[in-house]
């Protein structure tokens, strides 16, 4: 019989955070007044991870492991847990703590009050991240909210719950790299949000460092807006126009007999120019890329163990949907 309620979390190198997720999470679920799993998606951790959750399931019979077989990163862990969970609610959570779970109880009440099939989790106090980390989200956030149209909760992450319907949407898209907390948006279903004061990591290292946001960034940008690539085509017209008036000057200046000797102006105008092409051959450099990508059709992750079902072959593996469907 399956849960009304999966509680999916990817593990990444999380040995220390792990029984104190445990500690706090269960008595949470527990106080919940339904029956539910946790999905926790080991995501090729090198560390005890995989130790301690064995551990963790011989005395928690709701936790159920499921293994990659090599790291597939934070996006694609979240996206094999929504492919195995059962339930009819879906919460989707770190490990790290700084996403309280005692915030579930409310969205799942928010959920059945309002009939909501998302129930975002919005962070009202940030405190505990730095100013640039802060500043740098609200700014992002922004962006692509102009880009792309997407009405994304500014300040939510990936903390949130998700009804069956929203959950089989998504394990019914055929994209690549997908982003969660623009993907869940763009669906459009109706939604609620409930707000909570963001705390620091439990325990361990931060598993988001610079590069992987800036990562992160691109796949949002590229994933859901075709706005770079038209700024592209204008940075290209008014290069263009750029030349024609410098050969319009120069002409001019020919003409009249005041030409100069000097190379300082040529070097501006050629480096501008390079520096323009460059830009939207590294735009549309992203977005073949993605095409290639997905022409490929090779999944995101491959699971190598379900404790609900035991270990995973290759051939036996259901394939992610994004490949099903290339």
């Amino acid at each position: 019989m399956s849960p009304e309620l999966s509680i999916v979390i990817p593990v990444y190198n999380e040995e220390d955070v792990l029984p104190l997720l445990a500690a706090r999470l269960r008595p949470v679920a527990d106080a919940l007044d339904t029956t539910y799993e946790v999905v926790a998606v080991d995501d090729g951790s090198s560390d005890g991870s995989p130790v301690v959750l064995q551990r963790m399931l011989r005395e928690w019979p709701q936790l159920r492991i499921v293994r990659l077989r090599a790291n597939a990163g934070h996006q694609a862990a979240i996206s094999a847990g929504l492919a195995t969970a059962r339930g009819g609610y879906v919460v989707t959570l770190d490990a790290d703590l700084q996403d309280p779970p005692e915030v579930i109880p409310e969205m799942l009440a928010q959920a059945r009050l309002h009939g909501a099939d998302v129930v975002y989790g919005v962070r009202s106090d940030r405190s505990t991240d730095s100013v640039f980390k802060r500043l740098s989200a609200r700014a992002f956030y922004r962006l692509i909210r102009v880009l792309s149209g997407t009405r994304a909760q500014v300040d939510a992450g990936d903390y949130r719950l998700m009804s069956r319907a929203t959950v089989d949407a998504i394990n019914a898209l055929p994209e690549h790299h997908r982003v969660l907390r623009f993907v869940v948006p763009a669906l459009g279903f109706p939604s609620a949000s409930v707000t909570y004061r963001r705390d620091e990591r439990a325990a361990g290292k931060s598993k988001y460092p610079l590069a992987k946001m800036i990562r992160l960034s691109l796949d949002s940008v590229t994933g859901f807006s075709t706005a770079p690539l038209r700024a592209a085509t204008w940075l290209g017209l008014l290069g263009g126009a750029a030349a024609l008036l410098l050969l319009a000057y120069a002409l001019v200046a020919s003409a009249s007999g005041h030409t100069l000797p000097g190379w300082t102006s040529t070097v501006v105008a050629v480096a501008g120019v390079g520096a323009v092409q460059l830009l939207c051959l590294g735009i549309l450099g992203e977005y073949v890329g993605r095409m290639y990508a997905h022409l490929q059709a090779r999944p995101t992750y491959f699971v190598a163990y379900d404790s609900l079902t035991g270990p995973v072959t290759p051939a036996d593996a259901p394939l992610p949907a994004e490949s099903r469907r290339a």
